[in-house]
């Protein structure tokens, strides 16, 4: 049986950049813990100062299949390249014909850079 991971970015800026992949990848919010109604109720619940409550910030797939994203503050800045990226597929993959793929990642990068991205 495989196990189940959870991909971990360490970032300046957590809800920005949750909320970016979020629009990317289709992903939402991941839920409060059950028996909270927010993750305020939680994090106040819990006693974390409120000037902590966007140190992360956390995504789950709505079709529970995919990996959930946790994006966490750090406070160094990046000094070397990104050893890992998310490669967003919206064209389809190689089966799919170049004249159905194209026009999707036209599409998805018009959207994507709408949102603040570069190309």
């Amino acid at each position: 049986m495989a196990a189940k991971w959870s991909l971990t970015i360490d970032c300046a800026c957590p809800g920005k950049l949750a909320a970016f992949w979020a629009l990317a990848l289709g992903y939402e919010e991941k839920p409060a813990p059950a028996g909270f109604g927010s993750w305020e109720e939680w994090f106040s619940h819990h006693e974390v100062p409120e000037d902590e409550w966007d140190d992360g910030a956390y995504l789950s797939d709505p079709d529970g299949v995919g990996p959930t994203l946790s994006f966490l503050k750090v406070p160094e800045p990046k000094v070397a390249k990104n050893r890992l990226h998310i490669d967003v597929q919206v064209g389809g993959g190689r089966e799919t014909p170049w004249e159905v793929r194209w026009p999707r990642v036209v599409v998805a990068v018009e959207r994507l850079t709408a949102a603040g991205a570069s190309v």
